[in-house]
């Protein structure tokens, strides 16, 4: 039987030793709405003592997750957390800062898309360029496009089409939005189980907002609400940890819509791809020997 939820709003923020960049998100979301609102610290296991600090707040609960289980699976277990009154999630990074207003902004919009399960933000990088954080839903053809060649051909048709890059900046729907800032229909969240908690990092955004429409909920891009993520994006896959997680989860996200006997060459193919995708990231320069 669904739950009948009500409008109180939550903010989940998956911790990870965020540093001094978590005090100065919780300043900015002062002023991005007017409503009342608790917070949810999801810790994955931090050693440099912020999400304590930051708990000192009368508003922000401290959640310990018992380990650094990934950004989705904390955030599902923040969520867990959460007495039925709270009908609004918002998930988001630690090193992020909000808007004047942009909670509010993408409330207003959730009024005018009652079909809108997520929605989502313009998001700056710490230059001021505006992040591609609504995107198609990568098909097999474009993803493989944009993975082959994506890195020396940056302004190739599949990863044009991917990130939505000759896309007007206006309100519309989108294939999946940046888990790094979302505000979610806490039934349309309900009603997918979440996070696929097997994608440690990566690809969980891609594949919640497939799921979300899969299962007849819109993803909504709203970018006139306005956030700005500090550590950006760009750095995000910098090591050789972080790229192996990337390309297993593109793997996970891919093999998932493609199961069975017909699609085991394709698989395959990908997964080999892939590897030697990553072999090539990761080769080091002969300078760095």
């Amino acid at each position: 039987m669904a739950v009948e939820y009500g409008q109180e709003l939550a903010v989940v923020i998956v911790t990870y030793s965020p540093g001094e960049t978590l005090e100065r998100c919780l300043d900015t979301l002062e002023k991005a709405t007017s409503r009342s609102y608790t917070v949810v610290l999801a810790d994955n296991g931090s050693v440099d003592g912020a999400p304590e600090k930051a708990a000192e707040r009368p508003n922000v609960t401290l959640l310990h997750t018992g380990g650094n289980l990934g950004y989705g699976t904390a955030a599902n277990r923040g969520v867990a957390t959460l007495g039925d009154e709270y009908g609004w999630i918002v998930v988001a990074n630690p090193d992020l800062e909000l808007g004047p207003g942009s909670l509010d902004t993408l409330l207003a919009a959730a009024e005018r898309w009652p079909r809108g399960g997520a929605f989502g933000p313009l998001i700056r990088e710490p230059s001021g360029a505006v992040y591609p954080s609504a995107r198609l839903t990568p098909s097999l053809g474009k993803g493989i496009g944009h993975a082959v060649v994506g890195r020396v051909w940056r302004e190739n048709p599949w990863t044009k089409a991917y990130k939505q890059s000759e896309t007007s900046v206006e309100e519309r729907e989108a294939g999946w939005l940046s888990g790094s800032c979302l505000l979610m229909r806490r039934a349309a969240f309900d009603s997918v189980d979440g996070f696929d908690s097997r994608y440690f990092m990566y690809f969980e955004d891609v594949d919640l907002g497939d799921r979300l429409a899969r299962a007849g909920w819109l993803n909504v891009y709203v970018p006139s609400a306005e956030v700005v993520h500090i550590q950006g994006h760009s750095t995000a896959r910098s090591s050789d940890r972080m790229l192996a997680a990337h390309h297993e989860s593109a793997y996970r996200y891919i093999a998932d819509r493609h199961q069975g006997l017909k699609w085991a060459p394709v698989r395959a193919g990908i997964k080999a791809g892939l590897a030697m995708r990553l072999k090539a990231e990761t080769r080091k320069k002969p300078d760095e020997e």
